[in-house]
């Protein structure tokens, strides 16, 4: 992998660049659509493409792990041809999975993490060691190392302890990448997680021991879990402070269109979020004039398009009304409309974002799009 930056903005820490992966160039700052089980839900991969214009999509370790299964997976020739995308992946180890299922009797050690399915109860263990081979099998480009998320809020001892944790299982996640090779006959790129909870010295502590780990990307968990906006962004600028400038820095599900771009600001390159997909899902859509409750009587009869402002084919072509019917009628093209409409408005974000900080015009922009992007319409 090779990152190389482009322009900076002069009033902000936000920077442009591009990532060079085995499979495609993907140029930064950029969205990556979730599609956490081999899917991006309600959405093609046709549409990945042409519509949305995604340059690189998130998997997950442990649902992938679950089901299909590595056999299927290992058979098929990794994740790329499973699902037939010839884009970048990255694949979440399932630190994330491990800290949602606390209620599920989960059990961590040193070793790992003894957790139940989802899916049937069956008892599974992970360790770092199992997470990087599991993602190996996979096959992303770019594949995390195994971590715990801390809950919001959280004791200083147990976030010290669990960040301990976290670095040891990083020294295992990257001994095991480094003695090990991909499957598929390209090369993968391992991302160590900066945790710490919410604890300004405990972000710095691991931010900096994240760095001196060496490896080609960094990224930042733990955060988007509950805390207020304003914690996140102080403690994102204090991590990207501490974060090596030459290599791309990934903030782990984040998160709404205000977020991404304060982000961007403090010096984020990569994103992802279940928020454009799960809020379509729900009747509410992103655009660029503001965000609308498809739900809402109001768009009964308004034949205007959904976003007439966004390059992609659902956006200009259908109206609000026929959205509106379709959602409230509980029809599946309802759910697969909004969904594309609210991941073209993030690649939209984003790409306007790259190019504004290339003109040298980032802040100001920023600045004045804001209040539009999240006013109720």
């Amino acid at each position: 992998m090779k990152f190389s930056l482009h322009a900076k903005d002069l009033s902000s820490k936000a920077r442009a660049g591009e990532l060079e992966t085995a499979h495609g160039t993907i140029q930064t700052p950029i969205f990556m659509p979730v599609g956490t089980a081999g899917s991006v839900k309600a959405v093609h991969q046709r549409e990945l493409k042409e519509d949305i214009r995604a340059q690189i999509i998130l998997g997950n370790t442990y649902h992938l792990y679950l089901r299909p299964g590595l056999d299927i997976l290992a058979k098929a020739g990794g994740l790329h041809r499973f699902i037939n995308w010839d884009r970048p992946i990255l694949t979440d180890s399932g630190g994330y999975q491990v800290y949602s299922l606390a209620s599920t009797g989960r059990k961590i050690n040193d070793e790992g993490v003894a957790f139940k399915s989802h899916i049937d109860g069956a008892t599974h263990f992970f360790s770092p060691e199992k997470a990087i081979d599991i993602q190996r099998t996979i096959g992303a480009d770019i594949i995390m190392a195994f971590d715990e998320c801390t809950p919001y809020p959280c004791e200083y001892g147990y976030a010290r302890k669990s960040m301990d944790l976290t670095h040891q299982w990083l020294d295992r996640c990257c001994k095991r990448f480094d003695e090990t090779t991909g499957h598929y006959g390209f090369s993968q790129t391992l991302f160590p997680i900066v945790q710490g909870s919410t604890f300004k010295d405990l972000r710095t502590d691991s931010a900096r021991r994240i760095a001196d780990a060496g490896r080609e990307g960094n990224a930042i968990g733990g955060l988007s879990v509950g805390e207020p906006a304003e914690v996140m962004y102080e403690l994102t600028e204090v991590v990207c402070d501490i974060l090596p400038a030459d290599k791309p820095r990934y903030l782990m599900g984040v998160g709404t269109p205000a977020n991404i771009l304060e982000c961007i600001a403090l010096g984020v390159d990569m994103f992802d979020c279940v928020m454009p997909t799960r809020n379509a899902r729900n009747g509410m859509l992103f655009t660029t004039e503001g965000i609308i409750n498809i739900r809402n009587e109001k768009w009964n009869a308004d034949f205007s398009p959904i976003d007439p402002n966004l390059p992609g084919y659902v956006s200009g072509y259908y109206t609000k009304a026929y959205l509106r019917h379709l959602v409230k009628a509980g029809e599946m093209l309802g759910a697969q409309i909004a969904s594309i409409q609210n991941l073209s408005f993030y690649l939209w974000l984003v790409t306007t974002a790259r190019e504004k900080i290339i003109d040298g015009s980032f802040s100001e922009w920023k600045t004045s799009i804001l209040p539009t992007l999240m006013r109720r319409l």
